[in-house]
């Protein structure tokens, strides 16, 4: 009956996370088909450093978001196991007017400091120029990308994740269309080069957000509808929120942190490093997507398991995960180690030049790191779902103040330059998998009830 039961968990655990890989593979191809469009520009290797380096100032800026997102979600999913509707669609519309108010904050105070952050991430004259010609017009949309975040999770949380995807689709499809007449000027449009990027992906994400919010609107999606009115902050909500999604901020904020760090470092050594770096986190992003859906599929069925008193559940809904992040992301850690010149070559990079040679090495590293990855990700869905984001957040400090020291010995010291600067990171992933398999034992986690 055991085996029955946990086979039945592992293919609903499947069966939600199928179109949440699609909703990442699709909001990272955007990134991808961006960078490979702005590839193909004249001057192309400042073009897409300057493209990584704004890309990563809107993930520092997300951190509140995601933050929230988690919080809400976990708080979402425990309502739907417990079957309280009115709270589930409480929680929608007060996190809606959250979301409003940290997207407008968050636009206006990076459009204000946006040129500080770039000098600080050691952008050049022409590299500043033109990360700020994409940077602003993001930050200018972003509350438009923060509900729709926050919609696609809001979904999830009570098991619903088809819906979400074929928005996701509709919307890449936009936004990969209007890019490409933004960029080159195809059809009487100007061509805004790296600026047009930017300016399609709003326009799709405001696209997306107006989709998403009129289908919880009309209340769609069996069990949420957005009441859609201006109320009072619930306190002791946004408290639990905070509580939850602080945690989840503080732990994304850790983890820009240290990209930044090593984009720092690899910038003492050459703006060809930063491109390659570039390449390889546009194939990371890629790579980790199923890894990353699974463990959001993850946090909803252990907070649906919670929410309806079963710990016995959630440890099921972990098994599953463990075995499907493994075996996936290996697979996947295979076709990057022995296909990584070929992929490389999708980026429009010459074959034997120090940007492919360095590409290519930086993705075979990522390729070393990700059977552990996979352990490591879908324990952290589980602390997630239940509530336990403070847990999270210690296990990626802990590893990340091993990684950014190893990282610096490994390339300056020891001399082997960025080799050695990445190979600190598949390293930091045997420290990950012992520090989560410890939180998971230990049963921190391990709470029932409406309250994580």
């Amino acid at each position: 009956m055991q085996t029955t039961s946990q086979r039945t968990i592992t293919r609903r655990l499947l069966d939600l996370a199928t179109p949440a890989i699609g909703i990442n593979l699709l909001n990272v191809s955007a990134l991808l088909i961006d960078t490979l469009m702005v590839s193909r520009l004249a001057n192309a290797d400042t073009l897409m450093a300057s493209l990584g380096m704004a890309t990563m100032v809107i993930f520092l800026l997300m951190v509140i978001m995601m933050g929230l997102t988690i919080g809400t979600v976990a708080t979402v999913a425990r309502a739907h196991g417990a079957k309280d509707q009115t709270r589930v669609n409480h929680v929608l519309l007060q996190s809606t007017m959250l979301t409003v108010l940290v997207g407008v904050s968050v636009g206006l105070v990076g459009n204000l400091f946006a040129p500080q952050i770039l000098l600080l991430l050691g952008a050049r004259p022409e590299a500043l120029s033109a990360g700020l010609a994409f940077l602003r017009p993001m930050l200018a949309g972003t509350v438009f990308y923060y509900l729709g975040i926050l919609y696609t999770g809001v979904m999830r949380g009570v098991g619903n994740t088809r819906v979400p995807f074929l928005v996701s689709l509709l919307v890449t499809s936009l936004n990969v269309g209007i890019n490409y007449l933004l960029i080159y000027g195809e059809l009487g449009f100007p061509a805004l080069g790296i600026q047009g990027a930017a300016l399609g992906t709003v326009l799709s994400q405001l696209i997306g957000a107006l989709i998403l919010g009129t289908i919880l609107r009309r209340g769609m999606i069996q069990g949420l509808v957005l009441h859609l009115r201006i109320q009072r902050i619930d306190r002791a909500l946004a408290r639990q929120l905070v509580r939850i999604g602080t945690p989840a901020a503080l732990d994304m904020l850790v983890l820009n942190a240290s990209f930044f760090t090593i984009m720092s470092m690899l910038n003492r050594i050459g703006e060809v490093t930063v491109s390659a770096h570039v390449i390889g986190m546009r194939i990371q992003s890629l790579a980790f997507v199923p890894g990353l859906a699974i463990a959001q599929a993850t946090a909803a069925m252990v907070g649906h398991a919670l929410g309806a008193g079963s710990v016995d559940q959630a440890r099921q809904v972990l098994r599953g995960s463990i075995l499907l992040c493994t075996v996936i992301m290996t697979a996947l850690a295979l076709i990057l180690i022995f296909l990584a010149r070929p992929i490389v070559s999708l980026f429009n990079v010459l074959p034997e030049t120090p940007l492919s040679d360095y590409a290519v090495m930086w993705i075979r590293l990522l390729g070393y790191g990700m059977p552990l990855a996979g352990w490591q990700t879908a324990v952290t869905g589980l602390l997630q779902g239940s509530g336990a984001t403070g847990v999270s957040l210690r296990i990626n400090v802990y590893a990340t103040l091993f990684q950014i020291p190893a990282s610096f010995a490994l390339g300056f010291p020891l001399g082997l330059g960025a080799f050695g600067v990445w190979l600190a990171f598949p390293l930091s992933f045997v420290l990950r998998v012992w520090l989560v398999q410890r939180a998971y034992k230990s049963n921190t986690w391990a709470k029932v009830g409406l309250h994580a």
